[in-house]
């Protein structure tokens, strides 16, 4: 398959790039102990940082939140996922965990700030585009209700759109039987390409150092807008 950037977002946005990771014989399953625990930690010592902190003083939320804007949506209304998950952690909700891929997705988002979106790569049909959603974009999502994407960034296959930088498809989601996914880094656009490439990587080593297979990277930007993903 082969996955695209729409020219367009980058008239908005010039600096606008995401990090694309390809998952190959991996196993999801319960997490360990290790990552848990990981996972419980960063959160309680987030909890503690924003006692003192606006939300808009950690630089990927402002970031995305800025995005938003650019594009046409109201980041008040409808919050970059990363902007959710803070919020969650501000009211001291922590996020349970659930398995090894979600875990490790929401792992990534509260680290490094940014949206992050996990995708059955099995599920997904033919080649798929990163553009803006219109007022007929829209489908079912993970938090349980039918999700418009009118001035938001969407991905979409040749079926239906599948994900975004706000709630992702019930469509695409791994589940403990994915083998093979797709992972994408909604990255800070203020990062520059070997920065976002070094982050991308990490990732990467991360996951797989948990849930075994092999990955391939690729940071997308506005001088390189496409790559094929293995089928």
């Amino acid at each position: 398959m082969k996955l695209e950037m729409d020219e367009k977002l980058f008239h908005t946005m010039p600096d606008l790039k995401i990090g694309l990771i390809y998952y190959n014989k991996i196993t999801v399953s319960e997490s360990p102990q290790m990552l848990k625990g990981r996972l419980q930690l960063f959160q309680e010592q987030l909890f503690f940082d924003l006692e003192d902190k606006a939300l808009t003083d950690f630089p990927g939320i402002r970031e995305w939140r800025t995005a938003w804007k650019a594009f046409g949506a109201d980041p008040s209304r409808y919050r970059p996922s990363v902007e959710a998950l803070y919020r969650r952690i501000k009211k001291q909700n922590y996020i349970a965990p659930y398995h090894s891929a979600v875990d490790l997705n929401n792992f990534f988002s509260l680290q490094y700030q940014i949206p992050v979106g996990i995708y059955d790569r099995m599920k997904l049909v033919g080649d798929a585009t990163l553009t803006l959603g219109d007022e007929e974009t829209g489908y079912e999502g993970l938090n349980g209700r039918f999700n418009t994407l009118e001035h938001i960034l969407t991905l979409r296959d040749e079926y239906s759109p599948f994900g975004s930088p706000f709630v992702d498809s019930i469509r695409t989601a791994v589940t403990e039987e994915t083998t093979s996914a797709l992972q994408v880094l909604f990255l800070r656009p203020s990062l520059d390409v070997e920065e976002a490439s070094k982050l991308t990587d990490a990732s990467a080593n991360m996951f797989t150092s948990i849930s075994g297979g092999d990955s391939t990277t690729h940071v997308l930007h506005a001088l390189q807008r496409s790559v094929d993903i293995p089928d």
